[in-house]
């Protein structure tokens, strides 16, 4: 039986800055410990790279101390996107690579997020062994063993130089008009300069990061200002990516968005019309079946993981796929780098734009999507709903009604004390319906 974690969620460490174990204590604690479990004795470095919060000062100097303490030397990047800082962990051989950053959340939340030395997040025995190590006392190497601290004062051009190699040295990007909202966050400096120098015209959002406005009103989670930026500058598409840069939404030249499972599709296709044999695509349980019907009518088959980037990194790793990824945008190539990257997953899509000729609008049109219906019905303790009669009858009639042109996904929340009742199907009014119907006889069991 695995052993519960205590302090990592299955994206590192993450919550409201001041509260429970995201303080500066906890993190500089936190760095020492990472830096005991992963440093390999001499020469041992970190990574460490963050987002644009104002409270990334304090924790980046936090977990500096604790890895200094720890005898590990420590390269600092500054705002880096998270995919930026698995590349140069890869790259400057560090043991593990730090980021600082709680992603799409807004201002005053804040975590801490982990890669190996192979750019991919920890095992859950490392992180693990770092909760046991949390448990001892901190104690600091002598003197002449302290860690140093290097700013690494190119990062950025390193990174721009990586992301513009993923895609064909002959892609040029000139006939296309781009806006990119960096959701005052940690692609601010970075994304702009990417596509212009692959000559797109770029008008810039969502650049201008103050501390506090990171993911307000922009980004990937708030496209609305995006999709009318790109109907007022008659732009041929729109970019949204989030606070630390690992997801991305589009929005077409007709101001439509283009979430992560029709991009999804849309790279899937692209490798495959370059001559790549691999069928298996990783979604999730939330990934639209429309998708899923979209890839089959090309002889691909989509494999469904649990909802997160780390568990559609376990499938592909399972069934040996290349291209992953999530409806939120969460996107990753393995056949280009370690981990989801808003920016690479763009280039990938802009690619396919310019070697078709068809527009982003057309290209997306091959997936018809299917109405689905989300109803969060709310516990007082978790239940096993699996277990119960009335609800499995309740779920067969919905699907019996359904057909196989839909299908009923039940699932507890990790974040919050709700049941996830969600029912897809191409009828929207009955999808509806169904979930109301489904969502009652949730309700009645749990009250009963």
């Amino acid at each position: 039986m695995t052993k519960q974690r205590r302090y990592f969620g299955t994206d590192g460490i993450r919550g409201r800055v001041g509260d429970g174990v995201v303080t500066p204590d906890f993190v500089l604690k936190l760095g020492w410990a990472v830096g005991r479990v992963l440093a390999n004795g001499k020469n041992s470095r970190v990574i460490i790279g963050k987002d644009t919060r104002i409270s990334g000062y304090m924790f980046e100097s936090a977990l500096q101390a604790g890895l200094s303490a720890a005898g590990v030397d420590i390269y600092l990047l500054g705002p880096m996107p998270t995919p930026a800082v698995a590349y140069l962990t890869r790259t400057f051989h560090a043991q593990a690579g730090i980021v600082i950053s709680a992603s799409h959340n807004p201002y005053h939340d804040n975590g801490i997020k982990f890669f190996s030395a192979q750019g991919t997040k920890l095992p859950d025995d490392i992180e693990l062994e770092i909760e046991a190590m949390l448990e001892q006392p901190l104690k600091t190497v002598e003197s002449i063993r302290l860690g140093k601290a290097h700013r690494i004062g190119d990062a950025a051009g390193r990174y721009i130089e990586f992301c513009k190699s993923t895609i064909p040295s002959g892609v040029d990007l000139a006939k296309l008009k781009i806006v990119v909202d960096c959701a005052n966050g940690a692609t601010y400096h970075v994304a702009p300069d990417v596509f212009r120098e692959l000559g797109a015209e770029v008008v810039v959002m969502g650049a201008e990061p103050d501390g506090l406005n990171i993911n307000q009103n922009c980004g990937s989670t708030e496209p609305r200002l995006l999709q009318q930026a790109v109907l007022k500058n008659n732009a041929d598409l729109g970019i949204a990516l989030d606070g630390d840069g690992d997801r991305i939404i589009m929005v077409d030249h007709r101001g439509e968005i283009v979430d992560g499972d029709e991009l999804l599709f849309i790279i899937a296709r692209a490798r495959q019309r370059s001559g790549d044999t691999q069928t298996n695509i990783v979604g999730t349980q939330m990934s639209n079946l429309g998708l899923e019907h979209a890839l089959a009518e090309y002889d691909m088959s989509l494999h469904r993981a649990k909802v997160g980037d780390r568990y559609v990194m376990e499938m592909l790793q399972q069934v040996g796929g290349q291209i992953g990824g999530e409806a939120s945008g969460h996107i990753i190539c393995l056949d280009k780098t370690s981990t989801g990257d808003g920016i690479v997953a763009a280039l990938q899509v802009l690619a396919e734009i310019q070697q078709t000729g068809n527009s982003l609008h057309a290209l997306r049109s091959v997936v018809t999507k299917y109405p689905q219906h989300l109803i969060n019905v709310r516990v007082e303790k978790m239940v096993d709903i699996d277990g119960n009669p009335d609800i499995a009858d309740a779920v067969a009639d919905v699907e019996k009604q359904l057909g196989s042109d839909g299908r009923v996904l039940l699932r507890p929340s990790g974040t919050e004390p709700v049941i996830r009742v969600m029912v897809e199907g191409r009828d929207a009014p009955l999808t509806k319906q169904l979930a109301h119907q489904l969502a009652d006889v949730i309700e009645k069991v749990l009250k009963a």
